[in-house]
């Protein structure tokens, strides 16, 4: 059971790093918030996205979906049983903060499209892992 939970809390933390990772690199280095807007004052964030392109949404994506993937294959491995089920936490827990970022700071419609994907990868990796400790090719 504790060995599951740490892999809960480790796959969370890898795969946040992952998301922060690119999220970094989306505000700071590809399309760079404008002198003086605070991340952390809603108001001024949404501002800033509302005049980003949809290739900063892409970027976006890939690093909600990076955190859902790379968190939920580090839950499933560390985890001693059920690596669906952990894989499925964190990709769960990463859907709800991306609907909660959606409603909170807004974006594309088409964005929304993040929270099932995220749900699925988690399954995703899950199940890749399960097959792996069950002596079957990803593919069988």
């Amino acid at each position: 059971m504790f060995r599951n939970i740490g892999g809960v809390i480790a796959g969370l933390v890898v795969g946040s790093m992952a998301n922060m990772s690119l999220i970094i690199l989306n505000t700071s280095v590809l399309f760079p918030m404008p002198p003086g807007v605070d991340m952390n004052n809603a108001e001024q964030f949404s501002a800033y996205l509302a005049d980003l392109p949809a290739l900063a949404f892409v970027v976006a994506l890939l690093a909600h979906l990076s955190q859902a993937g790379i968190g939920g294959w580090v839950a499933a491995r560390i985890g001693a049983t059920r690596p669906v089920t952990l894989a499925l936490i964190v990709g769960c827990l990463t859907a709800l903060g991306s609907a909660i970022n959606m409603v909170n700071l807004g974006g594309p419609p088409w964005m929304w499209i993040d929270v099932p994907l995220c749900v699925a990868l988690g399954w995703g990796v899950g199940t890749l892992e399960q097959r792996r400790r069950d002596g079957l090719s990803p593919a069988a």
